[in-house]
């Protein structure tokens, strides 16, 4: 057997730039036994800036720039947590994201590049946009042209920053523009000083030409006063009326920078040669957010991914040792500058190139790079031995993974088969037994309702699992109509060393505390321990103030409501196999991160209700319908799906308690079946409330619902006859 080294060091990368996207790339293909690796990075998706001009023109569809770093983050085996950084603490080694847990670290990369924000402009973070961070600005610049398109905005646009990037992306919208509004589009750049004084003679006439041709207009020398809801107010007091301000002004370090005591050059974190900080070797930066002190260079994206392999080993020989190496960056590089459309002027050493072919040339290597994110390996299926006991076979289903999650739990037929005969208590102060979404017990004339959930880890991420588990576990709380109250934790950590075991509990309690606190419950005790892998559950209880709301109170005539979308399980699956988009991963996270208080206040009249997890729709409304003795009708169109689940069904991808909820409730579902019965048996984690309401009151409770913010929608009604699901 091999053996498996416990964790001791943390890894951190803050930021999800080229040069760290390529490390993580690098790291996959060797990574290294003992180092837990932590992407902190405010998006799910990094966007490669290089396409940018392509994407505003419209030669580039917006995924097309991203690199997935929700993908690229399981498949080197890393944690991405989703956070921005606000700062550094050198002396305890901590980087600290807004909205949650500081995060510590042994060895540090700052790889999160720059912005062209410019704050000291009156108006502008009210009325304008930066073109970095370039998430901000693709949204707004795609919601500026819809407007235009609809005629409600005129289409007029300006620049702020008149070197080489202000008027390549300026060319590029007034291509785009055109295409929409013809010669009525208009757009400026505004210079405070000599505009493209920083090119070759040859680029610069190349894009005065051809911003002429487009009509793009040049204002040099000119200061913005002030930018406002309809334009700018310029130095010289006139006004420029535009629809769309965006600042592209120059490479500007984050503020935050400033706050971290490290060593600066003009807010830029100051590096050597091995690109470790000046003042601090635990600490490394690459990308436009540092300063190369050896070699000063212009900020651009072809230092960061030169860098990047000197990077990917001096991180290997901080956490290891070894021998650094050193990165001599060249002194030039080839600019290719996009011309609005398909075409591109290269500028390298003073001279300048525009012949046809340049933008295809452009084109090339951009595909290229990001092809490095998107063709990542795939884990084969290992095949089964020759050899196997009887049975074995046919159980294996191919895939190597077991899900986290509700996907992990044993199968509701195999459950139900060991709980059948199984004696209850005879207890007077046990109202409630097996089968209810929790327990409840008579202490002292309260109702206390009483519950356990575990879940084997699907993220690597401590805190958001935590807060996902505890929301899960306090959903058997809330189903019954109770209050949550106070709660255990247990938790197992992987194998880890003493130091990396306090910082995971740090971050999995204070978590969990919060979500807890915030559904006023207290965490009272717990147990730890060390196994496998990481899993997290805990023990809850609840006091009810008034009836409790169980399985067996539902009605014919009653509407059937759900909380929440579904499709929480096939995600998790296919995201564990880097074949979910980020986005559509991103937004079931958030869906199993939404603490459910005012959904579970709209329903304490429920006549019965359960929370949807590890059985589906599907096992959890025939469960209902049983303990009710009727039936159910359901509109399955009605039924909401988390975006992309449906595909993700489609493709072939199932959650390993998919098969089993499926055999378990399939047959006793009637009516017309087709693929998109697939997601009745989709197990959901923290998962939303099915309920049974009056039919009179439903309106008003789903007008409550949706003031919350979910997807609660009225997906079908009880019905007099057998406890089946007739579709309709």
């Amino acid at each position: 057997m091999d053996a498996v080294l416990p964790l001791t060091r943390d890894l951190v990368l803050v930021g999800g730039g080229h040069a760290h996207a390529l490390v993580l790339r690098e790291w996959a293909m060797a990574p290294l036994p003992g180092v837990r690796v932590t992407v902190i990075d405010p998006s799910a998706k990094a966007p490669y800036t290089g396409m940018l001009p392509g994407y505003v023109a419209g030669h580039y569809r917006r995924e097309e720039l991203d690199i997935d770093l929700v993908r690229l983050a399981r498949f080197a085996g890393a944690r991405l947590v989703q956070g921005r950084a606000a700062g550094i603490d050198t002396s305890a080694r901590r980087v600290q994201v807004e909205g949650r847990g500081d995060i510590a670290y042994d060895v540090l990369s700052v790889d999160v590049g720059i912005t062209s924000c410019m704050d000291e402009i009156p108006g502008f973070s009210e009325h304008a946009v930066a073109v970095k961070p370039m998430g901000p600005f693709a949204v707004r610049w795609r919601a500026f042209l819809r407007q235009v398109e609809a005629g409600t905005v005129a289409p007029l646009a300006t620049v702020i920053g008149g070197g080489v990037a202000g008027a390549e992306l300026s060319l590029a919208m007034a291509h785009a523009l055109r295409g929409i509004a013809g010669p009525r589009a208009v757009v400026t750049v505004v210079e405070a000083a000599t505009p493209l004084r920083d090119v070759a003679g040859g680029t610069r006439r190349a894009l005065e030409r051809k911003m002429r041709d487009l009509g793009v207009g040049m204002r040099a020398g000119v200061q913005v006063d002030a930018v406002e809801a309809d334009g700018l107010r310029l130095s010289r007091g006139e006004k420029l009326q535009s629809g769309l301000v965006v600042g592209a002004a120059g490479a500007r370090p984050w503020d935050w920078l400033q706050r971290t005591g490290l060593d600066l050059r003009d807010g830029f974190l100051s590096v050597g040669d091995t690109l470790q900080s000046a003042g601090d070797d635990a600490v490394f930066a690459a990308g436009d957010c540092a300063h190369l002190a050896h070699a000063p260079r212009p900020k651009a994206g072809v230092y960061a991914v030169r860098a990047a392999p000197v990077l990917h080993h001096n991180l290997r020989v901080a956490l290891a040792g070894g021998t650094m190496r050193r990165f001599r960056p060249q002194r030039d590089f080839l600019k290719l500058v996009s011309l609005g459309g398909r075409a591109a002027v290269a500028d390298k050493g003073g001279i300048a190139i525009s012949l046809p072919f340049m933008w295809n040339w452009k084109d090339r290597i951009d595909r290229k790079f990001m092809e490095k994110f998107r063709d990542l390996p795939r884990m084969a299926p290992p095949e089964p031995p020759r050899e196997a006991a009887f049975g074995a076979r046919e159980a294996y289903s191919g895939d190597p993974m077991l899900c986290g999650g509700c996907g992990a739990k044993v199968g509701p037929a195999a459950l139900s088969e060991a709980l059948d005969g199984i004696l209850q208590t005879s207890r007077d102060d046990i109202l409630s037994g097996i089968g209810d979404d929790a327990g409840s017990l008579v202490i002292g004339g309260q109702v206390q309702v009483l519950s356990t959930d575990h879940l084997r880890a699907f993220t690597d991420d401590p805190w958001r699992f935590a807060r996902i588990a505890a929301i899960h576990a306090l959903g058997d709380v809330w189903a019954m109509g109770a209050a949550p109250q106070a709660a255990l934790a247990n938790v197992i950590l992987p194998r880890m060393s003493e130091s990396l075991q306090a910082r995971s509990l740090r971050e999995v309690m204070t978590a969990a505390g919060q979500v807890m606190a915030e559904a006023g419950a207290g965490i009272v005790g717990g147990h730890t321990s060390q196994g496998a892998e990481a899993g997290l559950g805990f023990t809850v209880t609840g006091l009810a103030d008034g009836p409790l709301i169980g399985l067996d109170g539902a009605r014919p005539g009653d509407a059937l409501i759900l909380t929440k979308a579904l499709g929480t399980g096939v995600i998790l699956a296919a995201e564990m196999a880097h074949s979910a988009d980020a986005g559509i991963v991103n937004d079931a996270y958030a869906a199993m991160e939404h603490v459910p208080l005012r959904e579970a206040a709209a329903l304490r009249g429920a006549h019965a209700m359960t929370d949807v997890t590890g059985f589906g729709l599907a096992g959890h409304l025939l469960a209902l319908c049983e303990a009710s003795g009727c039936g159910a009708v359901l509109d399955i169109d009605a039924v909401p799906r988390l975006a992309g689940a449906e595909a993700l069904l489609e493709a072939g991808w199932r959650a390993s308690l998919h098969a089993a909820n499926a055999g378990h409730a399939g047959p006793r579902i009637t009516g017309a079946k087709d693929a998109t019965v697939e997601i009745l048996h989709d197990p959901q984690t923290a998962g939303g409330f099915l309920a049974a309401v009056p039919a009179d009151d439903a309106m008003r409770i789903l007008g409550e619902l949706r003031s919350a913010g979910g997807a609660a929608a009225r997906i079908g009604e009880i019905e007099d006859g057998a406890p089946v699901i007739r579709l309709r």
